[in-house]
């Protein structure tokens, strides 16, 4: 039986990244040696790094001015070097969902913080609008994607602030004008590449501008100095990473890629707006995610969750299950997801409501 794997990160990979770091955790570059065993200083791997760094800013039109950094630690690291880096006594932050709320955590070790808004109000179930920010901050951070509670921002918020995106979940899903933030961040394993890496998107000129002393391992520009090799890499997840990278290339980059997304999205979302049986959890259609789709059983058939689980799992359908924040059921139709694969899983609540 075909599986279809929707699990929320790590997550589903494209066909073209396995099979090519299968073939290199074997032979890497003809080298005869497994990617996972030679020095990233040598010439075959730092090719990769400077290849993944080279596609990163074609695929995303990054323009000149920024450095692109593979690092590790995933978004949770990124949540205090942020502020770390980029705070000076005064940060905003809009409070969207369980990662936010980390970083907010974290910000508020270096400074003051502004959370602008929050939809903490209704378990995060929506993007809060016209918010004001105060023109006296050093950036507004945003989280581009919330993977548990089911939005997204599609559009960057107006205002006069430079942006700092959390976009672990939805980063190269659809274009981004990367003119408009000083970072960006993403941990590479929803979207990307397997858990190891992060990928890091900095203005240069937004640093050096703090007054702290920035211990050696937690300053960017350690990293940019050093291009991403300050300290050793994860050789195996960057290689996948740029194995996704070339990937994306070939089919079109991330213009193709949302088109593809705001199809499997409208499929899925069509569905549940349709079907008796289900409610997604996210009720404005400008707020719903195209990468993580939320949905509950809906009032009168609660008790049949457990039931379509069951059946759903028993049709190749993995990683359903929603997070425990949110109950119910969680569809992650990442870029490498197929619409096959929606499509399937649309055909499971279709059965299952014809035997309720």
């Amino acid at each position: 039986m075909k599986k279809h794997n929707f699990y929320a990160g790590p997550s589903i990979l494209p066909e073209f990244t396995k099979e090519k770091t299968a073939e290199a955790v074997i032979n890497f570059a003809g080298t005869g040696l497994s990617v996972m065993e030679v020095s990233h200083r040598s010439k075959e791997f730092v090719a990769v790094m400077d290849e993944a760094m080279a596609l990163v800013k074609e695929l995303l039109h990054v323009p000149e001015g920024y450095s692109v950094l593979f690092l590790q630690g995933g978004a949770s690291l990124q949540f205090l070097m942020v502020p770390y880096n980029l705070m000076g006594k005064k940060a905003a932050y809009l409070n969207t969902g369980a990662w936010s709320s980390k970083a907010i955590k974290e910000a508020k070790l270096f400074g003051e913080v502004v959370e602008v808004a929050s939809s903490k109000d209704a378990n995060f179930n929506y993007i809060p609008k016209g918010f004001d920010v105060p023109d006296d901050v050093d950036y507004l951070h945003i989280t581009s994607n919330n993977t548990i509670f089911g939005t997204e921002l599609l559009k960057e918020p107006e205002v006069n602030v430079p942006l700092v995106a959390d976009m672990s979940s939805d980063i190269f899903s659809h274009p981004i004008d990367v003119a408009k933030y000083n970072l960006i961040y993403a941990g590479a394993q929803k979207n990307l590449g397997p858990s190891g890496a992060t990928l890091v998107i900095v203005k240069d000129d937004a640093l050096g501008k703090v007054e702290r002393q920035i211990p050696t391992m937690l300053n960017y520009q350690t990293h940019i100095n050093a291009g991403s090799m300050f300290n050793t890499p994860a050789t195996l997840p960057v290689f996948a990473s740029l194995q996704t990278l070339r990937w994306l290339k070939e089919n079109g980059g991330v213009e193709a890629m949302e088109k593809v997304n705001i199809e499997k999205a409208n499929i899925l979302y069509s569905e549940l707006d349709r079907n008796k049986l289900f409610v997604p959890t996210v009720a404005n259609p400008e707020d719903r995610s195209r990468m993580n789709v939320t949905f509950v059983m809906a009032p009168d058939y609660a008790e049949l969750e457990k039931d379509f689980l069951d059946f759903a799992t028993s049709k190749g359908m993995v990683g359903i299950k929603g997070h425990r924040s949110v109950g119910g059921f969680r569809a992650s139709i990442y870029n490498a997801m197929p619409v096959e694969s929606v499509k399937a899983l649309v055909e499971a609540m279709q059965d299952f409501e014809k035997n309720k």
